[in-house]
C-alpha cells in the first residue's frame, strides 16, 4: 500500500482506499440499523410503563378517553394521596371524590410490607436452597432424579390449585393449634407476616434450588476433593471453598426470588384480609364495584411500587447478567 510522508513529523500515513471507506460506511449503516431496531423493541416493551406513568399525572377526565390523550397538564394530586397520605377529596384537579378515607389510599405501609417480605423470603429461600442444591449436585443417592423432577414439577403447578388447601390449613392451624396455645382468637398464620413469609419462601425455594444446582454442576469436583485432601470435611469444603464460586449464582437466585416475591398476588391475597397487605393486594382494592376503578390512584400506586424494584435491579444487574450467563460458554 502506498504511503504519504508527512513533512512535519516524518510519520508515514496510509492512503485511505475506496474499499476501506466502503467498509466503514457499511459498518456505520449496520450500527444505525441495529440501534434503531433495539430502540424500537425497547420502546414497545416500555410503552405500557410510560403510559401508566402518564395516567398517574393526568386529571381523571383524560385517563380513559378515546382517542387517548397522551400529554396533558401534569398534576400530582394522586401521588399526594397515595404517597403522602393527604386528604383524598382533592377533586379540584382530578375531578373525582374518592370513595374512602385518607388511610384507604396510603401505600407506604403496604410498600414496607412488600420490601420486608421480599428481603426476608429471599434470604431464607437462598439460604435453604444453597446447601440443598449442593447436595443434589454432589451426592448420587437413590431416586435423586425423581426428587429433582418433583422439585421441578412444583413450579409447573398453577397457584390457584393451592388456594383452598392453603386457606384451610392456615385457618385450622390458628383455630385448633395456636388458639389453644396463645389464647382464643390468636392468628399466627392467617393475615400475618409469618403466614405471608412462609408462602413466599415455598414459592421461591424450587426455582432457587434448581438454578443453584446448575451452578454447582459447573464447579469442578476437583475443588471438593482438594479441600478434603487438605483435611476439610465435606461441610467445611462447602462452607469454606465451594460456595464462594457459586456467589454469582446465589446473586441471580436472590434477584429472581425477590422479583417473584414482589409480584406475587394470588396466594398472598388468599392468606391475608386487612392487617398485612403487600402492594399487589393493596392495589386490588382500588376497583370499587359501586364507583368503578380509581385509575389515577391505582396508576400512582403502581408507579410508586416499581421504583424499589428498578433501584434493586440497577444495583445488582452486573451480578444478574454474570450469574445467568455463567457456564454458558466453556473453553
Amino acid at each position: 500500500m502506498a504511503v504519504t510522508q508527512l513533512p512535519a513529523t516524518g510519520v508515514a500515513k496510509p492512503q485511505t482506499t475506496q474499499a476501506a471507506r466502503t467498509a466503514r460506511a457499511r459498518h456505520r449503516r449496520e450500527s444505525i440499523v441495529q440501534t434503531s431496531v433495539a430502540a424500537l423493541i425497547a420502546l414497545i416493551f416500555f410503552s405500557p410503563i410510560i403510559y401508566w406513568f402518564l395516567v398517574s399525572v393526568k386529571p381523571l377526565p383524560y385517563t380513559m378517553t378515546w382517542p387517548p390523550v397522551i400529554l396533558s397538564e401534569p398534576i400530582f394530586d394522586w401521588y399526594e394521596v397515595v404517597v403522602l397520605g393527604m386528604d383524598p377529596n382533592v377533586g379540584a384537579k382530578t375531578g373525582i371524590v374518592f370513595n374512602g378515607a385518607a388511610g384507604d389510599y396510603y401505600v407506604i405501609p403496604s410498600l414496607v410490607n412488600s420490601i420486608l417480605i421480599g428481603v426476608l423470603s429471599t434470604i431464607i429461600s437462598v439460604g435453604i436452597a444453597t446447601p440443598a442444591a449442593y447436595a443434589l449436585s454432589r451426592f448420587h443417592f437413590k431416586r435423586r432424579s425423581s426428587l429433582i423432577a418433583w422439585i421441578l414439577s412444583t413450579r409447573m403447578m398453577p397457584p390457584v390449585v393451592a388456594m383452598f388447601p392453603l386457606f384451610w390449613l392456615y385457618t385450622q392451624a390458628d383455630q385448633r393449634v395456636f388458639s389453644a396455645i396463645f389464647g382464643r382468637g390468636t392468628s399466627v398464620l392467617y393475615d400475618s407476616l409469618l403466614g405471608v413469609l412462609l408462602v413466599h419462601v415455598v414459592i421461591n425455594l424450587p426455582l432457587s434450588t434448581l438454578l443453584l444446582k446448575s451452578f454447582f454442576d459447573d464447579i469442578p469436583t476437583d475443588l471438593d476433593e482438594a479441600a478434603m485432601v487438605d483435611g476439610c470435611t465435606r461441610w467445611q469444603a462447602f462452607s469454606k471453598v465451594i460456595w464462594h464460586y457459586a456467589l454469582p449464582g446465589m446473586a441471580a437466585a436472590a434477584i429472581l426470588a425477590f422479583i417473584t416475591s414482589w409480584n406475587e398476588f394470588l396466594l398472598t391475597l388468599t392468606v391475608t384480609r386487612t392487617q398485612f397487605r403487600t402492594v399487589p393486594v393493596f392495589g386490588s382494592t382500588f376497583d370499587v364495584s359501586a364507583a368503578g376503578t380509581e385509575w389515577g390512584a391505582l396508576a400512582a400506586v403502581s408507579t410508586t411500587a416499581m421504583v424499589p424494584v428498578f433501584i434493586f435491579v440497577l444495583i445488582v444487574q452486573r451480578n444478574l447478567v454474570r450469574g445467568l450467563t455463567m457456564g454458558a460458554i466453556k473453553g
